[in-house]
């Protein structure tokens, strides 16, 4: 699914923003990406989507070879990726319906696929009754539920969850990840890349901690849930 071999990335600052990583995030995969600010948790992110490329070693996602992926390869990269953002990028101007259904009118789905796939993945994230209402009419953590829909709605490999509870009340960032973990279990690979340590405390899983251009710690814990 995502595979790093020895992969370092220096910017044109002379910032070693990573150092000879290697990671591997299986098919099925749940993983929270941790770690203090300015430690590469964002140039990870940056690699996975192409935004960058790596300064040496390999990187693989989804079956790409993103070294050797050409230019007019990237929006088919990008297809098998669903992004879901700290703050929101929703289009005030449309529906909740219509910020889901861009997504596919973007790359051309066809209307009868729209019609039946956008009410579906609404309802998943538990807003059917808000298809029609627009982002301003939402609260924060609707907003997010919308936005985890737009990632959702072309059926991607992988979804990256970039800081998702960032910006909606502390109580609200466990439905979030609920969700996310909902999604995992009918076999969406997941991304998060999170500063709340006392969700991942109380979700455990998969941990991959980055520090200073590294991996430090990547294992498996329990979460505090486990004996609710």
């Amino acid at each position: 699914m995502v595979e790093f071999k020895d992969v370092s990335v220096t910017y044109s600052s002379g910032v070693d923003a990573l150092n000879k990583v290697n990671l591997k995030i299986n098919d099925g995969d749940f993983a929270f990406v941790v770690g203090p600010s300015g430690a590469g948790k964002s140039t990870l992110i940056k690699l996975v989507l192409k935004e960058i490329d790596a300064t040496s070693g390999t990187v693989m996602v989804n079956g790409f070879n993103l070294k050797k992926l050409r230019r007019r390869k990237i929006p088919a990269l990008r297809r098998t990726i669903g992004v879901v953002f700290q703050d929101f990028r929703l289009i005030p101007t449309m529906t909740v319906y219509e910020n889901v259904a861009f997504v596919l009118r973007v790359i051309d789905a066809p209307a009868k696929y729209i019609r039946s796939r956008v009410p579906y993945v609404i309802s998943l994230v538990g807003l059917s009754d808000k298809a029609k209402s627009y982002p301003t009419e939402l609260s924060g953590g609707e907003q997010q539920r919308v936005a985890l829909a737009r990632a959702l709605v072309n059926d991607p490999q992988l979804i990256i969850a970039d800081e998702p509870t960032g910006n909606i009340d502390p109580a609200l960032s466990y439905e979030i990840v609920e969700l996310l973990k909902g999604i995992n279990e009918c076999g969406t690979t997941i991304l998060m890349v999170t500063h709340e340590h006392d969700l991942v405390r109380y979700f455990g899983g998969r941990i991959i901690n980055i520090n200073k251009g590294q991996i430090a710690f990547d294992e498996v814990i329990g979460g505090s849930n486990e004996s609710k």
